[in-house]
């Protein structure tokens, strides 16, 4: 075992799959100690039992991100649990309203969707219900910003410092990388990123944003079954492969690490070359 994260205590939502289960086992892997939360409790007490072969201390919560208590809960937890809340990782998130992790017939919709847009560019906006925009940003928005905010109380009075770690996205630079509300959702992940940086970084507390491109996640999944559609993609993509779930975590492991101690405000895009600025 590394020990990068040696003696720190970190919180993932949505750490059940994807993205957020890749930064709970390679937190672990470099000596940190693990709150597994998510909506998905089998997942998640998943998650954590991998933890615990690591040999590392893990436990799980449940976690609506958009629900306030539940953030609150969850924050609290880590610091009954382990004492103190150094790193925290928002990577609870949706692609589409209904989303859950797994649903195939869920995620079928959305591409079929997504593919009707591109032959008739306005369907996609004017068809969007308001149920659909606000679950969403409920979810991806708020929710990070309910996280963050439980989070940083409790870095602020530890006075120990802190690193938080938003999961955005490229879509938040490139509209065509996602839906209309994920697209807004996400831009708003980063633009709240860089106002906390501000508002925290008096008391010791970074905050930084991941924007992954294509990862290979059960949210991205479905693409693998459609070829054309997926080598479509990957002829964006510089590096000509999507990525993987590890590759983002590792973006992580340096944000949450001292190794990255002056870097606050700033977005990482583990992307493969699609976004260039």
């Amino acid at each position: 075992m590394a020990d990068r994260l040696e003696g720190k205590v970190a919180v993932v939502t949505g750490g059940g799959n994807g993205i957020g289960k890749a930064c709970c086992l390679r937190f672990a892997q470099e000596g940190a100690q693990v709150v597994v939360a998510d909506v998905l409790d089998g997942p998640g007490a998943e998650t954590v039992a991998e933890l615990g072969g690591l040999g590392t201390k893990a436990t799980f919560c449940h976690l609506d991100a958009a629900n306030p208590t539940d953030n609150l809960t969850v924050m609290q937890t880590a610091v009954d649990t382990f004492g103190a809340l150094d790193v925290l990782v928002t990577a609870a998130g949706i692609s589409h309203a209904g989303y859950r992790s797994g649903d195939r017939d869920g995620d079928l919709q959305m591409l079929a969707r997504a593919a009707e847009s591109l032959q008739d560019p306005p369907r996609g906006l004017l068809e969007l219900t308001l149920e659909e925009w606000q679950r969403v940003l409920d979810v991806n928005l708020t929710g990070t910003l309910l996280a963050l905010q439980a989070a940083a109380r409790h870095m602020v009075r530890l006075g120990r410092g802190g690193s938080i770690i938003t999961i955005a996205s490229v879509a938040a630079k490139v509209p065509e990388a996602g839906p209309v509300p994920y697209s807004v959702s996400k831009a708003g992940v980063w633009m709240l990123t860089k106002h906390t940086a501000r508002s925290l970084g008096p008391a010791g507390v970074r905050v930084n944003a991941i924007g992954p491109g294509f990862i290979e996640t059960n949210m991205t999944q479905i693409i693998n079954e459609m070829p054309l559609i997926r080598d479509q993609f990957l002829t964006t993509v510089p590096l000509r492969r999507m990525g993987l779930a590890r590759e983002v975590a590792d973006a992580a492991v340096f944000l949450a690490s001292d190794e990255s101690s002056y870097f606050t405000g700033e977005i990482l895009h583990p992307d493969g070359g699609f976004y260039t600025d």
